[in-house]
């Protein structure tokens, strides 16, 4: 009988001991869990789900078992969103915040530029972006925000009447994405106001081979241009 006892008693504290053992390690896996669980917010804003996006990096920024790291990507993406979603002030707000925990992650600057540029604070953002686009390998993390970076100047020097430098700025963005039939258009525009017709046309022509159902601008444009030549 004794001996029953003693095994019993054996069994009984390997099973609470098994049982003490399950419970740490299920504690422990509940906040990877709940972060695998969680949907990605870079995947929903690339899907063109802002606002769900935004939710979900929110919810990423209130959890306290996350570093700094994390953070950053959530924040990245959050503004990211924001911009995409038309929220301007709430992005410049975020990225600002950003920016306090890493100032120089080049993503985190050109979307604070970005957020000043659509808030019509064209004299930062101009600064911002001359940072940005000056960096090595700033769009190492698949940002892939140079060409737009460029195109965003040329359209501060446009509004400032800086013709030339809109030219530049503008030829530097169709020379990294030259698929953008709009910044085509634009920089025909420049090149029109700074008197190069002949360039205006070669821009215009571009634009409207790339859309030609979307390019009455340019269409308008590649019109006086040739009657300049042609008076």
């Amino acid at each position: 009988m004794n001996l029953l006892m003693n095994l019993l008693k054996k069994n009984l504290l390997k099973a609470s001991f098994f049982a003490f053992v399950f419970s740490v390690v299920s504690a422990a896996a509940l906040p990877s869990f709940a972060q695998a669980a969680r949907p990605d917010a870079l995947k929903l804003y690339k899907s063109g789900n802002y606002k769900e996006a935004i939710r979900v990096c929110q919810e990423e920024l209130n959890d306290p078992s996350r570093g700094t790291a994390q953070d950053i990507e959530s924040y990245v993406v959050l503004c990211w969103s924001l911009v995409a979603n038309k929220q301007y002030r709430e992005a410049e707000k975020s990225v600002a915040q950003a920016r306090q925990l890493s100032s120089y992650d080049a993503r985190l600057l050109e979307i604070q530029a970005e957020s000043k540029f659509y808030l019509e604070k064209y004299d930062e953002a101009m600064n911002l972006l001359q940072q940005y686009v000056v960096i090595p390998n700033a769009d190492k993390k698949g940002s892939q925000r140079i060409g737009l970076s460029y195109y965003l100047m040329g359209e501060i020097y446009i509004r400032q009447k800086k013709w030339e430098h809109a030219d530049i700025a503008i030829s530097k963005a169709v020379d990294t994405e030259p698929g953008m039939s709009f910044w085509w258009s634009k920089l025909g525009y420049a090149r029109e106001q700074a008197g190069y017709y002949q360039d205006a046309i070669v821009a215009y022509n571009k634009a409207i081979s790339l859309n030609a159902s979307s390019s009455d601008d340019a269409r308008r444009g590649l019109v006086r241009c040739q009657a300049k030549l042609n008076p």
